[in-house]
């Protein structure tokens, strides 16, 4: 915000949001008064309000004399005059009862989306990390009629999946197993992008014996190594129905379809993995029309450096920002935290 605010102003508007965000009803002057602390006359007190409307930070609705903050006025608030406290012990303890080393990655994904909406009485959501960014521990290749394969894939992270794919020609038992032993003698502890790169780079090199097995392993690994498309979890989405805020039925049908579509949201979680650390979009700064009277806290967890996805929360604007904020840096911190290699390695 380009216009300062004093020490008064910072302070009334610190204490109007917060008495808002605790009770949901417009603030007056005599609460702002008794609230804030501040020895001034509540005529003095109307006045700055005024003020602080006529910048963009409060609004008056029109049946009643108080005032509710704007999207700029939480803005404000979270830049500047937030404070927030370390997460509860007994909130962390949960956390991490439900986010600890050993589980398959899927069940931690689920278990963070479910705990942040649990946590909020909000919407979770956790973006699906690309399996690109995981390396495989094993690959196994099961025969099926025809031409079809089953490959059986075992990743660093424990989680296992089974894929079913075409391939240009039939492949015996033996010529399959061969194939298998090749890849996991050669390419285990590798990402599946840079393996598939490498058998093609190699098969044009190559004018030996391996030629067959190579050909092999690369008419399988166009699908059997293809990363999955990104994708997101979400939880809690009928939390919201209902909200003060969010009870307009259009808005909240938008708000619905926008989770069903994924698309943009999942866009918009695409730009925090970019950017370090958490982020806070408020009202109409997401760029998507269906968010617009809502609140999205977001921070990517990351693994030994690298960032894996993003978490957050999505709410109304009228949220305990001092406490939501350190419940999702600290689940991010968490799931990075359990889904270290070194962390989940039998």
């Amino acid at each position: 915000m380009s216009s300062p605010l004093d020490l008064r102003a910072r302070r009334l508007l610190r204490t109007l949001i917060a008495q808002h965000i605790r009770d949901g009803e417009p603030v007056g002057s005599r609460t702002l008064a008794r609230a804030s602390g501040l020895d001034v006359s509540p005529a003095t007190i109307r006045n700055i309000m005024a003020d602080l409307e006529e910048l963009g930070l409060l609004s008056a609705p029109h049946t009643s004399a108080g005032r509710v903050p704007t999207a700029q006025g939480y803005r404000v608030f979270v830049d500047s005059l937030l404070q927030t406290e370390p997460l509860a012990d007994a909130e962390l303890a949960q956390l991490r009862s439900r986010i600890a080393p050993g589980a398959g990655t899927q069940a931690l994904l689920s278990n963070a989306s479910e705990l942040l909406s649990a946590m909020s009485q909000f919407v979770g959501v956790v973006t699906v990390p690309q399996r690109a960014q995981f390396a495989f521990r094993q690959i196994d290749f099961v025969p099926l009629d025809g031409q079809r394969v089953l490959v059986i894939l075992v990743f660093t992270d424990n989680e296992v999946q089974n894929r079913i794919v075409s391939t240009r020609r039939a492949y015996s038992a033996g010529e399959l197993e061969q194939t298998a032993n090749y890849l996991n003698a050669h390419f285990a502890g590798r990402p599946l992008a840079e393996i598939r790169a490498s058998l093609v780079r190699e098969l044009r090199d190559t004018r030996s014996e391996m030629e067959r097995v190579l050909s092999a392993a690369v008419d399988i690994s166009e699908q059997a190594l293809d990363a999955d498309a990104e994708d997101m979890l979400l939880s809690g989405q009928t939390r919201l129905m209902g909200l003060h805020g969010l009870s307009d039925m259009d808005r909240l049908r938008e708000l619905f379809e926008a989770f069903s579509r994924k698309r943009e949201i999942l866009a918009l979680l695409e730009r925090c993995t970019r950017a370090p650390g958490l982020r806070v979009f408020i009202g109409e700064e997401s760029g998507l029309a269906p968010l617009g009277g809502c609140t999205v806290i977001t921070a990517p967890y990351a693994s030994q450096g690298r960032t894996l996805g993003v978490l957050g929360v999505i709410g109304p604007t009228r949220m305990a920002y001092e406490r939501l904020i350190p419940i999702v840096q600290a689940t991010a911190s968490l799931l990075g935290e359990a889904l270290n290699p070194e962390s989940t390695a039998p």
